[in-house]
């Protein structure tokens, strides 16, 4: 056989080697992320959070350990299960997923958010038996970055199982049934977090504040809603407010910002304010726009904003 051939059959040989570890192994991989969410929030408000991590609070022996498997599954060639990379990182960046789409900035950790995202992953466990089982607990607490206070804290179980079938299990059917119940805890966590955002801070989201009970939640920390004026103390019967004199809702203006391309942070005089798209109130008067994305060249604009009325702007990017 010539040199060339041998170094031919050599790489040959590796990458079917290659193939068959990813194959046949004890470790499931979890994908980051998913189908887009249809329902996703196309607008970005200017609640921000750093998620600071999970930790793992379960005993596993392993941060990688999520189970063991007492029949036969194709690929897998070990009675343990592991995961390709920790727990705690698989059920952070879901997590993180679902915040995204509820339109909440989720910032790097090096970035100054309003918010601190932290908890513990008390159980999380995938037996395979006579039938799939999987069970998930995940504690989250959510505080204020520049206090340290507590804004909200809560808990979230999981349990379900699955019959594999007549075809039998395999690999990736673990897979993706694990990433479906992670993402069912990591959404109510979402969820949670982002009604209880809107009820306590509803100038980061235009909104008026509101509670909203989220199935499967077991609150553990809530703020209490403190009543608005109006609902507080009602204007008398006898003596209406007349409509000229009803409470300025527009004393200031709404800016609006769409870059191309999407996701670069957008400032005002200098200030950060968020991702685009972005939609933020504003004070009336001229104000200096500018956006940044790594790799791009910084966009400005100076625009007018008025009050009650919208102000669009659209910037694009160049390297």
């Amino acid at each position: 056989m010539s040199r060339s051939s041998w170094y031919l059959v050599s790489g040959l040989v590796g990458i079917v080697l290659a193939g068959c570890a990813s194959l046949f192994g004890n470790e499931i991989h979890v994908s980051e992320t998913g189908k887009a969410n249809p329902d996703a929030s196309k607008v970005k408000y200017l609640a921000s959070i750093r998620i600071a991590g999970y930790i793992d609070g379960r005993n596993a022996g392993s941060p990688r350990k999520i189970g063991v498997s007492e029949e036969p599954v194709f690929g897998l060639s070990g009675k343990d299960i592991f995961l390709d990379r920790n727990v705690t990182d698989v059920v952070a960046d879901s997590v993180r997923h679902h915040l995204d789409d509820k339109g909440i900035q989720v910032l790097a950790k090096d970035d100054v958010a309003l918010f601190e995202l932290s908890g513990v992953v008390k159980e999380l466990r995938y037996d395979v038996k006579a039938r799939d089982y999987v069970v998930i607990r995940l504690e989250t607490t959510l505080k204020e970055s520049a206090t340290g206070k507590v804004v909200w804290a809560g808990e979230v179980e999981e349990k379900a199982d699955r019959f594999a079938g007549v075809s039998g299990n395999t690999k990736g059917d673990i897979a993706d049934y694990l990433k479906q119940e992670i993402d069912v805890v990591a959404g109510k966590t979402a969820e949670a977090v982002n009604s209880v955002l809107m009820a306590t801070r509803p100038e980061l989201f235009n909104l008026t504040p509101g509670t909203k009970v989220i199935p499967g939640v077991k609150v553990l920390v809530t703020p209490g809603i403190v009543p608005s004026p109006a609902q507080a103390v009602p204007a008398p019967a006898e003596m209406p407010v007349s409509e000229d004199k009803q409470p300025d809702s527009s004393a200031k203006g709404m800016l609006v910002v769409d870059t191309t391309p999407g996701r670069a942070k957008v400032y005002v005089d200098g200030i950060y304010f968020g991702m685009s798209p972005l939609r933020a109130e504003a004070d009336p008067g001229v104000h200096t726009i500018e956006v940044k994305i790594k790799g791009y060249k910084t966009a400005s604009e100076k625009v007018s904003i008025r009050k009650g009325e919208n102000t669009e702007l659209e910037l694009t990017l160049e390297h």
